[in-house]
């Protein structure tokens, strides 16, 4: 059954809500500036005990913050942004439950085996989340690096999914061209992930209302969660409250 699932994105010390393929490094396009930081967020989400929520560090200067908000919400929240084998012990004994990798995993664009043991092996597979997140190409979807603008040679696929996942505990997929843009989901790739992914596989990018999360539902037999951000009340949005997704999660 699809869940709901919170996040907290950061950028240059703030909690935002961008347009994730804008982002360089000069800023990002912004959606949503919060007038609070991550450890309201996290304090809010440990209130109504949702899980499995993730706390992204979209470039430098957000360590203090995404700190802050792990130790409010201890085991609650997965952390993302800049995890390499040099730190990931470090967020977890920070509180975080998981540690999310992906530009970490590529060595001069090709994907290192290499790597991925080495991480593997600091952290647990049980405590390691694959961010796959991509962009859609001619050839269909490949995973984007370096804040979403490397696009690498290894596709988002059946045999991909299926070969990755007997090395971590869940995937994370943004799906780049669609976030931030509260245009809708790509319909195509909730539908592969449900019907491809054997461990849990959270989607995010372009959902917009109450409804995507039925349709997510729908198009990915229960399978796959959704994340929703710049559409949500508490970031500004006009499209969902998140009373409505704490009373979808408790159905």
């Amino acid at each position: 059954m699809t869940q709901f699932r919170p996040c907290i994105d950061l950028h240059q010390g703030q909690v935002k809500q961008i347009v994730g393929g804008s982002l360089n490094d000069q800023g990002a396009k912004t959606n949503f500036v919060s007038q609070y930081d991550a450890e309201y967020y996290a304090n809010l989400y440990r209130q109504h005990n949702l899980t499995g929520g993730h706390v992204i560090a979209l470039g430098p200067g957000n360590k203090e913050q995404a700190l802050k908000a792990l130790a409010t919400w201890p085991n609650g929240l997965q952390f993302g942004g800049g995890v390499n084998h040099s730190n990931a012990v470090e967020f977890l004994q920070a509180g975080a439950s998981h540690v999310i990798v992906t530009s970490y995993l590529f060595d001069n664009g090709q994907f290192s085996w290499q790597r991925l043991e080495q991480i593997k092996a600091l952290t647990g597979k049980e405590r390691l989340i694959l961010d796959l997140s991509c962009r859609r190409t001619d050839r269909g979807w490949h995973i984007a690096t370096d804040r979403w603008q490397t696009v690498t040679d290894t596709a988002v696929n059946a045999a991909t999914l299926a070969e990755l996942s007997q090395h971590c505990a869940e995937f994370l997929i943004h799906a780049a061209d669609v976030e931030g843009l509260q245009a809708g989901i790509d319909e195509d790739l909730v539908t592969l992930l449900g019907e491809a992914c054997p461990i849990p596989v959270t989607y995010a990018g372009g959902a917009r209302s109450l409804d995507d999360l039925k349709l997510v539902d729908r198009l990915s037999a229960g399978k796959v969660d959704l994340t929703i951000g710049s559409a949500l009340d508490i970031f500004g949005g006009n499209g969902v409250t998140l009373e409505q997704c704490i009373a979808w999660n408790n159905r």
